[in-house]
């Protein structure tokens, strides 16, 4: 499909204020209940073989941007292992059936990312599974916008979010690298929230700054090995989590504040993770985050 046809199916995505229509679930959120359904490349995305015979993990894989990536990098070459919520399973295995489409091998790795004793099974499990890995995708993530201020943020949200989004990282990265070698690479999922943080996601606008943090100093860490470390910084993208975290009023209007006037659907960031992983495409580029924002700036 040409990429014109792809911006205007994105666009038809979205409202004339730029957000979708009034809609709540329970977190983590699901597919299958989203008005309108998101973009994960299904029927645009094509591979040109940027990424043939390399093995990926990617948390949060299910749904998403986690979703459309696996879906990106099975079509480029990749086998791929996902690691998600056992509330997912539904979303894991719709995932799955992309992946197998696409030719390669697909691993189902459920399991909370919290616990640090299932987060090293995780990887262990990809690695064993897939006879290796060549790409580790940091992408599962938490938020909960539902509520705003200081006072409101519990030890318990503070918990979830942080052990999400940091703790897991960190665990599952000490758990993959031994594995990795030269021209292997680390794709981390920031966000717009580290550079132009919400005052309702004070929580999770910290974790993703740390997030960048953690990505330039890995680089600078795991360079001698010949392993690059990037992130993406997605801005605002239609996924489960958005219904299942965000006030209603705020999905009418959910990405109408970028330059481009909309938000982004997951179709649209996965080809900066398949760049940042591809090591013929990137090979020199590491330590550094790559916006996919709509237009807000990631500086």
């Amino acid at each position: 499909m040409p990429e014109s046809d792809v911006n205007r199916q994105a666009e038809q995505l979205v409202n004339e204020q730029g957000g979708f229509p009034k809609q709540q679930q329970e977190p983590p959120g699901l597919t299958g209940e989203m008005e309108p359904k998101p973009d994960h490349g299904e029927q645009t995305y094509k591979g040109s073989g940027r990424m043939q015979g390399l093995r990926a993990l990617i948390t949060g894989g299910d749904s998403g941007i986690g979703r459309a990536v696996a879906i990106a990098f099975a079509r480029e070459g990749a086998d791929v292992a996902i690691s998600y919520l056992e509330e997912e399973q539904s979303d894991a295995e719709e995932t799955q059936r992309w992946i197998i489409d696409a030719g390669r091998k697909a691993v189902l790795l459920p399991g909370d990312l919290r616990d640090e004793a299932t987060c090293r099974q995780v990887g262990e499990r990809a690695v064993q599974e897939l006879g290796g890995l060549d790409v580790l995708v940091n992408n599962a993530g938490y938020q909960m916008a539902r509520t705003s201020t200081l006072e409101d943020i519990t030890t318990e949200q503070l918990d979830r979010v942080f052990k999400t989004n940091i703790y897991a990282m960190f665990w599952l990265t000490q758990a993959v690298v031994p594995h990795l070698t030269k021209g292997a690479s680390i794709v981390n999922c920031a966000s717009i929230q580290a550079y132009d943080p919400s005052p309702s996601l004070l929580d999770y606008a910290s974790t993703k700054a740390a997030i960048v943090n953690f990505t330039v100093n890995l680089a600078g860490q795991l360079g001698e090995k010949g392993i690059r470390v990037n992130a993406v910084a997605p801005g605002p993208i239609w996924t489960p989590l958005q219904p299942a975290t965000q006030p209603e009023e705020k999905i009418e209007k959910f990405g109408g504040d970028t330059p481009l006037g909309r938000a982004g659907q997951p179709a649209e960031v996965a080809p900066a993770f398949v760049f940042l992983a591809s090591p013929s495409d990137a090979s020199y580029v590491s330590g550094t985050v790559l916006g996919v924002t709509g237009g807000k700036p990631v500086f």
